[in-house]
């Protein structure tokens, strides 16, 4: 974690405050003054705030329904942030692991721990995703393999990686993928000649949604282990 974010963690300055008093001199790190805010700090590290030993807050670990109509930012823009129905203290100190677009609903997990959260995001961890996916046309018969065997995204380089398809009905699908490019189940069905009408998220990793629309609740510290913690 930087310096600067470890001492707002541990207490109610801004970060702005943090690293005005980390340029004055006013932190050390293992008896060292720090005065570079970027300074990596770790959880065997003793810092130090005017003498005064510091202690960041225990990172929370979040699970949120997220309705339509809000987007995954931490303000407001031309949509309310879903922020808004998470009610904690220091909230603006949480990110979100995987956003999704205004229009889709469903699970997002919300944290300030960016270490736990690079597990759920990055590719190579290979964190599943499951969609439910509503269709304007019905699917073909060949999509499940096309996808299974990574399609050509507009725009992109390199083959999606494997996804699982499982066919509902006609007009609606379950998709689990393993990446988070830029509105890529939208995309993914556009290379097919279909287009994604509804977009909902049921679960990532092993955790599944359990809470209506626009609530939220801590995960369970299995839940959170579960991710590689």
């Amino acid at each position: 974690m930087r310096l600067d974010k470890f001492v707002c963690k541990s207490t109610e300055l801004t970060k702005a405050e943090a690293i005005k008093v980390i340029h004055s001199g006013g932190v050390s790190v293992n008896d060292d003054i720090i005065t570079n805010e970027a300074t990596q700090v770790h959880e065997n590290n003793t810092v130090l705030l005017n003498d005064v030993k510091l202690k960041a807050r225990d990172f929370r670990y979040i699970l949120m329904h997220k309705p339509a109509g809000t987007i995954c930012s931490n303000i407001d823009e031309v949509y309310p942030s879903l922020f808004k129905y998470i009610e904690v203290d220091n909230v603006s100190e949480l990110h979100i692991a995987g956003r999704l677009d205004a229009d889709t609903t469903g699970m997002v997990l919300v944290t300030d721990d960016g270490r736990w959260s690079f597990n759920i995001t990055t590719p190579t961890k290979e964190c599943r995703k499951v969609y439910r996916v509503g269709l304007s046309r019905n699917i073909s018969d060949d999509v499940a393999e096309k996808f299974k065997n990574g399609i050509q995204l507009q725009g992109e380089k390199k083959l999606t990686r494997p996804a699982i398809l499982e066919v509902i009905d006609s007009k609606e699908v379950l998709l689990t993928i393993t990446e988070g490019k830029f509105h890529q189940v939208k995309r993914m069905f556009a290379a097919v000649g279909n287009r994604v009408v509804s977009l909902h998220r049921e679960a990532i990793g092993e955790v599944t949604l359990d809470i209506p629309v626009g609530q939220w609740r801590y995960l369970t510290d299995s839940e959170m282990k579960s991710f590689g913690k």
